[in-house]
């Protein structure tokens, strides 16, 4: 119902709800020494996905938490890759190499489950997938070098 005193005239919601689910994969307090002391900034690595086979990884700093955060976030947006999805699995075994990390990722038969873990686990939840089995086969706790290894290995997959 129309109320003449309301303040929000002509707006149904407040903010349009965004199609992408983002989670904050890794967040560091980096630091750089100049001649006047040490300058204080946040790295944020985040990850966007809409579930249905996009999937983004966005790494940006900050002067603080916040700032970090939504910066990465923008970032991810921009640089979205699509998936190829067959049964809520991958089509293939793919593995891909990121500095130090390594990773596997292998189809699973429906209903298995993700059976991964760390960053993998929340990258192949962005971006859908829904029956998959992951090793990290490097030592690396890296999560940044992780999660690009994952997403080069995703973008690997082929129909």
């Amino acid at each position: 119902m129309f109320n003449p005193n309301d303040k929000r005239r002509g707006r149904r919601d407040s903010a349009p709800k965004d199609e992408f689910d983002s989670k904050l994969l890794d967040l560091a307090r980096v630091t750089r020494v100049t001649g006047g002391g040490k300058r204080l900034r946040f790295r944020a690595v985040v990850a966007v996905g809409d579930r249905k086979g996009r999937i983004g990884l966005g790494l940006d700093k900050g002067k603080d938490v916040s700032q970090a955060v939504e910066k990465a976030t923008r970032r991810a947006k921009k640089n979205l890759i699509t998936i190829v999805l067959k049964d809520n699995t991958i089509a293939h075994e793919v593995q891909a190499k990121y500095g130090p990390a390594v990773i596997l990722l292998k189809p699973q038969m429906k209903g298995r489950g993700l059976v991964a873990g760390g960053v993998v686990r929340t990258i192949c939840d962005l971006a859908g997938i829904k029956d998959i089995s992951s090793k990290m086969l490097s030592r690396t706790k890296n999560k940044l070098n992780n999660a690009k290894a994952t997403v080069m290995a995703l973008q690997q997959i082929k129909k």
